[in-house]
């Protein structure tokens, strides 16, 4: 039997479907994943299979069937453990042993060996995607429900349901209508203290009146300002405070500064929403990459993690 389950990937700071199909026919006894995956993703196997057994369904390793699960498109690369969720769902598909509709739902988690949920970066992105290509709902694991559920801080029309459950048996039983899931509501609760509790206050520098005008010339404009002198006078001082006259950010901000911490894996589990000004300070001997972001598993650099804040470079000789 065929079955179609849909997830996506991420791309920089943006996403694309991806289409997980699956294929299970009699034959030698076999479980392959295809389409360009890392290995994280051909280790999910593993973690699908003893998923699917611990909640009392056949897993692919039981039955003498041949099953091939395609990640398309082929030629894209995929990497990461956001496809475990859709890969067990599209098998018990594929094998008739559940049945429900997968059509305007994407699906993305991390599975563990008992079945629960594991939280996974980058669902912001993803919730924007399935808004964009017309998904109504979208699964995720439980943890990631807060960060998601930031797209409804815009209030715009036709925002995907997010709905949120703890391990795999909850997804199927939402998904075969024996269990409801409320959708996860953002509370616009977001704490004020971020803005008031600072390494280095401004209002607490005293003097310094010529400098200290140039930084709020900067930080009003969203200028850059370089700073030079001997050492000692203050320089690295200045620079630290200048986060603490910034603006709050507006919801637009904070989303893209969420998406980018999220994409990173830098968001605290407790604080989903990254809703303050970053202030990045590399090292002077960091490196190119660090700086500009890449590398083989392309991640942002220290420019990027700096969006709508401050990036501080000292010695930058």
């Amino acid at each position: 039997m065929f079955s179609k389950v849909y997830s996506a990937v991420t791309k920089g700071l943006s996403g694309q479907l991806v289409e997980i199909e699956t294929m299970a026919n009699k034959g030698l006894r076999s479980f392959n994943i295809v389409g360009l995956a890392d290995q994280a993703i051909d280790e999910a196997k593993e973690r699908v299979n003893a998923a699917i057994k611990s909640i009392g369904l056949n897993p692919p390793h039981s039955q003498t069937q041949k099953v091939i699960v395609n990640l398309a498109p082929a030629d894209l690369k995929k990497e990461g453990t956001l496809y475990d969720l859709p890969i067990a769902l599209g098998f018990l598909l594929a094998t008739e042993q559940v049945k429900f509709s997968t059509q305007k739902i994407l699906f993305a988690g991390e599975l563990s060996l008992d079945g629960r949920l594991k939280a996974i970066p980058g669902t912001l992105t993803l919730t924007f995607l399935a808004k964009n290509q017309g998904f109504t709902k979208v699964i995720l694991p439980q943890s990631n429900t807060a960060e998601a559920s930031l797209i409804n801080l815009l209030n715009e029309k036709n925002n995907p349901q997010i709905i949120g459950a703890n391990n795999l048996k909850e997804v199927i039983d939402y998904l075969e209508e024996r269990l409801i899931i409320e959708p996860a509501v953002f509370q616009n609760n977001l704490p004020e203290d971020n803005y008031t509790n600072f390494e280095i206050d401004f209002s607490s520098i005293g003097g310094q009146t010529h400098s200290k005008r140039g930084l709020e010339i900067a930080a009003s404009g969203n200028h850059n300002l370089l700073l030079e002198g001997p050492p000692g006078t203050g320089k690295t001082l200045l620079a630290k405070a200048i986060i603490s006259i910034l603006p709050k950010p507006e919801p637009e901000e904070i989303i893209e500064i969420t998406k980018i911490y999220s994409l990173a894996g830098l968001l605290d589990p407790s604080k989903p929403v990254f809703n303050q000004r970053p202030f990045r300070s590399p090292h002077h001997t960091a490196s190119e990459s660090a700086l500009l972001g890449g590398g083989p598993n392309a991640k942002p650099g220290e420019i990027t993690l700096a969006h709508r804040g401050v990036l501080f470079l000292d010695e930058f000789p």
